[in-house]
């Protein structure tokens, strides 16, 4: 009777397909990052589409006394400027990404663009067009940490 059963168990194996596992396919610096930056892209892309979904950070915030206090704000890559445009930053880390001499910043004329602009840039980055502007970021990172050590 259990010799029945290895056999069924085998057969059932013996249908799928077996390969070696290769982790290092994955880990492709460029596609890592480009991860990365999609993965942020599509939370922004959320934020923007709906109002009830609210990402959050912890930010340390000092008062006028000088008492820090850890609060809870929004992470969101888009603010109205003065003349009621949208300027739209895409982050990368901590910092934008500079897709020009001193440009950072996408301008919009309303926030009901916001959404189609980051599912552009998403796309952009998914074809590898941001990949030169995420690896100066990379190594402006990795500068900061060499000076502190």
């Amino acid at each position: 009777m259990l010799r029945a059963n290895k056999e069924a168990v085998m057969t059932v194996l013996d249908t799928l397909n077996f390969v070696a596992f290769n982790p290092l396919q994955n880990n492709n610096p460029i596609a890592v990052r480009r991860r990365k930056l999609m993965a942020k892209i599509d939370e922004q892309i959320q934020l923007a589409t709906n109002k009830d979904y609210t990402p959050t950070q912890h930010k340390w915030v000092t008062d006028g006394e000088g008492k820090q206090t850890k609060v809870e704000v929004a992470k969101r890559w888009w603010t109205a400027s003065v003349d009621g445009k949208i300027n739209l930053v895409v982050r990368y880390g901590s910092k934008p990404l500079e897709f020009a001499k001193g440009k950072n910043a996408i301008e919009l004329a309303s926030e009901a663009e916001v959404a189609d602009t980051l599912r552009k840039v998403r796309e952009a980055a998914e074809l590898g067009e941001l990949d030169v502007l995420i690896e100066q970021q990379a190594q402006f990172g990795r500068r900061l940490t060499l000076k502190n050590k």
